[in-house]
């Protein structure tokens, strides 16, 4: 299908670069309130066409939007696509609030039209495998789980960092997609949340190029913990911090009452994955099932198109992304009420992948 690209920052190449490994997409244009700046990623992927925004959202020989803004601006480009009559898929979050990512879920239905979101590494070689072990009863009945995203912020590595400290930022709108998506994937859905968040530093200043020295006021928490409780009575611990320069926690791991499931960076697509079950003394490194274990951003927006021409709802749908959003936002919640929380959301988790791939 013909895809347009609105959003050609920091991540787009890595989507363009992966996006013509698929014979499912056909990218066709690309747009930024930069000009400058989709030109530079039209050549550099040999992409035909360089539009304006709304020119792009209403061309009539594009059939899918693909949304790489930054998170603020997900929800109005989303509906702005919708109201053309475009499929859409977006980068992660969803939207940064709940009504938004209603208003988004219910115009697609009214439209008839696809939407899915990052992340999709929950589709790779790595969390597949993890899915498979799981549904084979590898460590049992999963009893736990724990999520661990820790570092010291993004202003020291990224060229415009001041978003990840905005509404819609911070480590659990940025990183917590990755971690949540992977434990609804192989756990299922939540039912509540306790949680307690911070922010450590109110000022923050950036050591990176091109914005050295300057300043970020902080407007979202920037430590937070807490627990989830899933549907099917695991729980879960999760730590997401921009204020930790150093730890040795796992990513995440899936406790059961048969054995402990090593799972890799949700980050990333591939392994390793580490089992031990109960009585053994080491930890064994299991064989990948699934395909994809290289960088395979775009794999997501591969499988919506194959989903729309296939006529099944795709994996990485609205409900799933909207039930990861109500759980993130849950947690600050949580903490500024002093009690666990209801999810109020429900979603049917992804259906595993097949060991062929697409």
């Amino acid at each position: 299908m013909r895809v347009g690209v609105v959003g050609c920052g920091n991540i787009s190449p890595v989507y363009l670069r992966v996006a013509q490994r698929f014979p499912e997409i056909e990218v066709v244009a690309v747009a930024d309130v930069r000009s400058e700046l989709a030109q530079e990623r039209a050549e550099q992927f040999g992409i035909p066409q360089v539009l304006e925004v709304d020119a792009l959202l209403n061309h009539p020989d594009i059939e899918v939007v693909l949304n790489l803004t930054p998170p603020k601006a997900h929800a109005p480009i989303n509906k702005a696509a919708l109201e053309a009559g475009k499929h859409v898929y977006c980068e992660k979050p969803f939207a940064v609030s709940r009504a938004e990512a209603l208003e988004v879920l219910t115009l697609a239905q009214q439209k008839g039209l696809y939407i899915g979101c990052a992340p999709d590494t929950v589709l790779g070689a790595g969390i597949q495998t993890c899915l498979q072990l799981i549904r084979e009863g590898a460590i049992g009945e999963p009893v736990g789980a724990s999520a661990f995203m820790l570092c010291p912020g993004h202003e020291h590595w990224h060229p415009n960092p001041e978003f990840f400290y905005q509404v819609g930022g911070g480590p659990m709108l940025d990183m917590g997609p990755y971690y949540i998506t992977a434990l609804v994937t192989l756990l299922g859905a939540a039912r509540r949340v306790a949680g307690m968040s911070r922010i450590t530093r109110p000022i923050r200043t950036i050591t990176s190029e091109p914005k050295r020295g300057q300043q970020i006021t902080v407007e979202t928490p920037t430590h937070i913990t807490g627990a989830i409780e899933f549907e099917n009575g695991a729980i879960a611990t999760v730590i997401m911090s921009f204020d930790v320069w150093a730890h040795r926690l796992p990513c995440i791991e899936i406790y059961g009452t048969e054995g402990t499931l090593g799972v890799p960076d949700p980050n990333g697509f591939g392994g390793p994955v580490l089992l031990r079950r109960a009585g053994e003394s080491e930890w064994r490194e299991m064989p990948l099932t699934h395909p994809y274990a290289e960088q395979y951003r775009s794999l997501g927006l591969a499988e919506m198109i194959r989903a729309i021409q296939e006529g099944r709802p795709n994996r990485l749908n609205g409900q799933l992304a909207s039930h990861v959003l109500d759980i993130m936002l849950t947690f600050n919640d949580s903490s500024v009420s002093g009690a666990h929380l209801t999810v109020e959301s429900a979603c049917t988790p992804p259906a595993p992948m097949p060991i062929e791939g697409l």
